[in-house]
């Protein structure tokens, strides 16, 4: 795997594991008797013990390997650090780390664990092994591409107004640190990638032409007209003036000598050398090894066993049911012609949109209170930690998708952010509003991921990783409730849900169409547009980030038919004893986990309930 895309995954919103712990047992199972079995008892509960220790120090070892995801999760002791993610060495190390830790947990016997324990012990193996497979596949090759790479996240972080914190002199201090170990980082990449085009992997040329001018945006005239320069534009005052006359040199200096540098450097490199090396076709079935490395993705992604073909053919057939409900919808609300009129006739209506930013991100933020008001139609349970609407930040903004989430700090010091991309109002269409207010914030990743990290007593390798098909597949399935929450009461509104549903049908036909049936990007592009109103300009986001990002748009809809099937099995059995909330509870507070592992944890309530 990507060596970056593996370090911060760790770090974004999708990429979380989680558990709930046991339950008290009952008084009368608490008092027991000393046998002659007291012994083998003992010898359990260290056992146990020793789990438990093991997870804790993995944890704090995976934090000196990848400091950034300590940063995200509010550990500011390596806040100056930043490993070269690039090198043959930190490949080895992380090598090591995995086969090491995996040798460790199979050591203990797992059958003397407790259930919670068993699913703690599963899960790590699971985690390790999978990893350990990836290291066949040369993701560090490609670092680099116009949605994800550590440039533009280094961008967010030396903002001032991510993770990385600027509170104090020292927090300063540390970043300046991290700044010049980003220049090591920035040559690894280009050695990385000379590497991939000696070996023929490399990226697609459309994709990568799109890097360009986001690392353009860098190369500024002055410091001061960086975004690196934010945190000296809100020093805090309690800074005494040698602090912040030092300080604002120093910056100035890091960014005219360290950062400017860096972005040019990669952005010529690029303009010069890459590019021409790059290949025409855009699947990655069509670089070495490319076919089994999508079978990899899909696993990894899903959590299933699911061929290509098989999510290819539940994407037409999802795609199909969908445009039936979309075109009851258009006959509700009068219109007369076919779906592809109603497309062109939604996106012409100025009526539904916004021509002003602010009114945009104001509109979301009314959502909230909305939504806050409803959610105990169905949920009893909900985060400590809330969160904000922001603007994707402009640097970014052009190659960004429309929305997206960032969890909160585990203290809940800051917020979660739900991103909205104000690039184009025009593909920022009202009736999407609230469709995808639920997924990105409440009951969707603002729910799933504060929730699980606010867990008490579990791993923190499960509270602060996690599965794509899990949590994605969570967020698409909080869309699914909006109506029985009291939402989509205007069919318009509910036309933006099964938009958005669309969306994730679209993808499972369409990933599996570029990377595994030698679809063009084109051929990618007229589909979505037929079967969408979606704006041309989200289109051909969405599908170059599938091309870049291969398997993880899959997951949304996996994820969300097990959830679903899930909850429908639970219904059938139950009957008048089924409670909506107490499975809601059930699955957030289980944390993220496979989709089979989420099977076997819901059929166990299921029997639990029964008796």
């Amino acid at each position: 795997m990507n060596i970056i895309r593996l370090a911060l995954m760790l770090v974004f919103s999708i990429s979380l594991l989680g558990c709930q712990q046991p339950a008290e047992p009952p008084a009368e199972e608490q008092v027991q008797a000393v046998t002659d079995t007291e012994t083998e008892a003992t010898e359990t509960e260290v056992e146990v013990v020793d789990l438990a220790q093991l997870f804790e120090d993995y944890f704090e070892e995976s934090l000196i390997m990848n400091p950034i995801q300590a940063t995200f999760v509010g550990d500011p002791r390596y806040n100056d650090q930043l490993p070269d993610f690039l090198s043959e060495e930190y490949r080895q190390k992380t090598h090591d780390f995995n086969q090491g830790w995996l040798n460790r947990i199979q050591a203990i016997e797992r059958e003397s664990l407790s259930e919670q324990d068993k699913i703690s012990y599963d899960l790590f193996v699971y985690q390790q092994q999978q990893a350990l497979e990836g290291e066949q596949y040369p993701g560090w090759q490609t670092p680099i591409s116009q949605f994800f790479s550590l440039h533009n996240f280094f961008a967010q972080l030396g903002s001032g107004v991510s993770a990385q914190p600027f509170q104090t002199v020292k927090d300063y201090e540390n970043w300046l640190k991290r700044v010049e170990k980003m220049v090591i980082i920035n040559d690894s990449a280009i050695a990385s990638m000379r590497i991939g085009m000696q070996n023929g992997v490399v990226q697609p040329r459309i994709v990568m032409e799109k890097v360009l001018p986001q690392l353009a945006a860098h190369v500024v005239d002055e410091a001061e007209q960086s975004i690196f320069y934010g945190p000296i534009n809100n020093l805090p005052e309690s800074f005494s003036e040698d602090d912040r006359s030092r300080l604002t040199t120093a910056y100035e200096q890091a960014i005219n000598n360290q950062i400017i540098p860096v972005y040019r450097s990669m952005h010529d490199f690029i303009q010069d050398e890459y590019l021409p090396a790059c290949r025409t076709t855009v699947g990655l079935s069509a670089i070495p090894n490319g076919v089994d490395w999508y079978n990899y993705m899909i696993k990894t992604q899903t959590t299933t066993s699911m061929t290509a073909d098989e999510i290819h053919d539940y994407g037409l057939s999802e795609v199909a049911r969908i445009r039936g409900e979309m075109e009851d919808v258009m006959r509700e609300v009068g219109f007369e012609g076919d779906l592809q009129e109603f497309f062109i006739w939604l996106k012409a209506n100025d009526e539904l949109y916004y021509t002003d930013k602010e009114e945009l991100l104001q509109g979301y933020r009314d959502l909230q209170a909305k939504v806050n008001e409803l959610l105990p139609n169905l949920f009893d349970i909900a985060p400590k930690a809330d969160y904000e609407v922001r603007a994707v930040e402009a640097f970014r903004e052009q190659s960004q998708a429309g929305a997206s989430y960032q969890r909160p700090s585990p203290d809940g010091s800051r917020p979660g952010v739900f991103y909205v991309n104000t690039y184009n109002l025009r593909a920022q269409p009202k009736y999407g509003m609230e469709t995808l207010s639920l997924h990105e914030a409440s009951p969707g990743h603002h729910f799933q991921l504060t929730i699980q990290q606010e867990i008490e007593g579990m791993p923190r390798f499960r509270r602060f990783g996690g599965y794509t098909a899990f949590a994605e597949g969570w967020g698409l399935y909080a869309e699914s409730i909006g109506k029985e929450m009291g939402m989509f009461t205007d069919p318009y509104q509910y036309f933006g849900r099964l938009s958005d549903e669309m969306l994730r049908a679209m993808r499972l036909v369409v990933d599996t169409g570029l990377h595994s049936k030698n679809w063009t990007r084109e051929q990618a592009i007229q589909y979505m547009q037929d079967n969408s109103d979606m704006a041309e300009s989200d289109v051909v986001a969405e599908v170059e980030r599938y091309i870049v990002i291969p398997g993880q748009a899959l997951a949304y809809k996996i994820g969300q038919r097990t959830i679903s099937e899930l909850r429908a099995q639970a219904t059938e059995e139950l009957g008048d004893d089924f409670d909506i909330k107490a499975f809601h509870r059930l699955v957030l507070t289980g944390g993220a986990m496979p989709m089979d592992v989420l099977r076997q944890r819901v059929a166990a309530w299921i029997a639990s309930e029964k008796a």
